[in-house]
């Protein structure tokens, strides 16, 4: 895998976001991730702002992983690049927008649930996909039965991924990572409880190691 690949799975969790105020809890979030041991984030555009909110994050925690999620359209990839954004996260699997991010050397996971997006995505020369949304379009059942033809993909499955399932997802040699938003919850951002984040990336990892060992 390539090396930003190998980080993603390095870590095992990336934490899926959407920040109604970036410029106040941008930062605040990005080091409660790091202190919790997940130095990943995947600021979705499911809120205005998105690339504003990755550009404060790797401002206030350089060493971290960002990038941007829900992206739908080439100027938000134009977007993400200025800010400073490492990866691009799209919901399906969209040819252009996998293109477009590979002309701009940015790495892309597009989302795919089905045989026919892992064909488009083998044309593309992937390595790693993201699956969404992962538990209402078959879980690791689904998962599982697509590596069988699609050996050389690796999975980040995505939507309904949580403390209570994350170890048996991250037990299967399919999966790279696993996306998901229990530890960065609209409460727990909005109300600022950065130590509650940190303990349930704690968890999480814990949870990434006990998977792996």
């Amino acid at each position: 895998m390539t090396e930003m690949n190998e980080r993603i799975s390095e870590i095992g969790v990336v934490p899926v976001i959407k920040l109604n105020h970036p410029e106040r809890d941008a930062a605040a979030l990005g080091k409660a991730l790091c202190a919790g041991g997940v130095p990943v984030a995947e600021v979705t555009f499911r809120a205005a702002g998105a690339d504003k909110a990755i550009k404060l994050m790797k401002e206030a925690c350089p060493d971290m992983l960002v990038g941007a999620g829900t992206v739908t359209n080439t100027a938000q990839i134009d977007a993400v690049i200025a800010a400073g954004g490492e990866f691009i996260v799209t919901p399906g699997f969209d040819p252009e927008l996998v293109a477009y991010a590979q002309e701009k050397n940015i790495p892309i996971f597009p989302g795919c649930t089905t045989a026919t997006d892992y064909h488009q995505a083998l044309k593309f020369g992937l390595e790693v996909l993201k699956f969404f949304p992962a538990e209402q379009s078959g879980g690791l059942a689904k998962i599982k039965a697509l590596s069988a033809p699609f050996p050389m993909f690796k999975v980040m499955p995505t939507g309904g991924v949580s403390l209570k399932n994350l170890k048996e997802y991250l037990s299967c040699p399919v999966i790279a990572a696993c996306g998901g938003s229990y530890m960065v919850t609209a409460d727990l951002i909005d109300n600022n409880k950065w130590d509650e984040i940190t303990e349930l990336c704690k968890k999480s990892r814990e949870i990434v190691k006990e998977a792996r060992a």
